[in-house]
Order: structure tokens, then sequence, then C-alpha cells
């Protein structure tokens, strides 16, 4: 496995004109800054067994360390998506299962296209663009294919101020019974027999 990747972004400047910008980073800094850490993977694991977990979606594949808890516990199969194909290259060559489906490019196009052909989400992981903006565009487009049974994650939901809005927002929604605060990771249920339950917990 080569120990750096490559990663470009391609910045809109307006008028047609495009700037690209390349950068390298460690396949070890990516691992240790850009995934979770082993307990969260596990946590993350956990509330997926929860569901049928026939249909699992995982937004930010990385280097694949969540997605290889999920394929553990997947049923059925296991959407990942990622935008950056030097990513997806490094996570797919450990992880060999028949069950993962690699989408690649940007998400605001690649979920949708995906949501076409699926009827209902089990278990859904958002962890990728970590803006007040792309995490209420993908909490919206999975909340049209959630039944009462679905649970979905959502990480780094201090990470930022937009994220800790994006969170505020999103336990708000009449949809949502139960929310489970983790710091590191937000839970949210759709099926809770009290009145809308939010609790805030030490892990």
């Amino acid at each position: 496995m080569t120990d750096s990747v490559e990663i470009i972004e391609v910045l809109d400047l307006g008028a047609g004109s495009k700037k690209v910008n390349t950068k390298k980073r460690k396949v070890a800094d990516i691992t240790r800054y850009s995934t979770s850490n082993r307990e969260i993977a596990q946590l993350i694991q956990f509330f997926c067994t929860m569901t049928p977990a026939e249909t699992v979606v995982e937004l930010g594949t990385c280097v694949g360390i969540s997605t290889q808890y999920l394929e553990r516990v997947t049923n059925g199969r296991l959407a990942t998506f990622e935008g950056a194909s030097e990513l997806v290259e490094l996570a797919a060559m450990k992880l060999k299962s028949s069950k993962i489906d690699f989408f690649v490019g940007n998400i605001s196009q690649t979920l949708p296209e995906y949501l076409k052909n699926i009827s209902c989400i089990d278990f859904a992981l958002i962890d990728a663009n970590h803006t007040y903006s792309g995490t209420m565009d993908s909490i919206n487009l999975i909340l049209e294919r959630i039944h009462s049974k679905s649970i979905i994650v959502i990480g780094d939901i201090h990470w930022s101020g937009e994220m800790e809005n994006a969170w505020k927002k999103i336990i708000q929604f009449p949809e949502v019974k139960l929310s489970l605060d983790f710091y590191e990771v937000g839970v949210i249920f759709f099926d809770f027999p009290g009145k809308k339950t939010q609790y805030i917990l030490d892990f």
C-alpha cells in the first residue's frame, strides 16, 4: 500500500476559470485525523445491528475503517460514498466483500442517483461533507427513504459551528423521536414510545 495519497481539489473561480490545488497527505495522517477511532466505529456498528441492516448507507468512505465495521453487520447491501477516488482505491484494497458497493464522486450527485433505485434505508452514517448545507442536503435526501425502525448516525456533530447548527436543526425534525449526543457522533431514532427526547451522553 502506498504511504501517501494525492488529493486534488478543483475550485471554481467563475468565468470558466479553474484553479487546481494539489495536496499530498500521508495515509497515516488521514487515518488518524479523518476516521473514527475503534470505540466510535464499534458504537456505529452496534446501532447498525439494531436495524434490519438490509440497506446500509455510508456517506464518507475515507480509507474504509467504518466501512469495515459496517460490512460485518450488514445483512444485505452496503453502499458507501466518497468524493476522492484515491481514498476509495485504498479502501477497496482491503475491503473485498461482495456486499459493498462503492460510489465515487460528488455526493450531491451520486446519492440522489443511487436513491432512485432504493425504496428504504435501514441504517445510514452521514460523515462526509462537514458543512451545514452539505449535512442538511444529505439528511433530507435520506429522510425520504427511512422507516420507523431506521437509525441514522451523524459524525462530528460538534466539529464546527455549522455542524452544531445542523445537529440542532436535525433533532427538531418532527420525524425524530429520540436523539443521542455522544459528542463525536449523534444518533437519531424514529420509533420511540415516549415524547420527543434528547440525551447527551458521556462515552
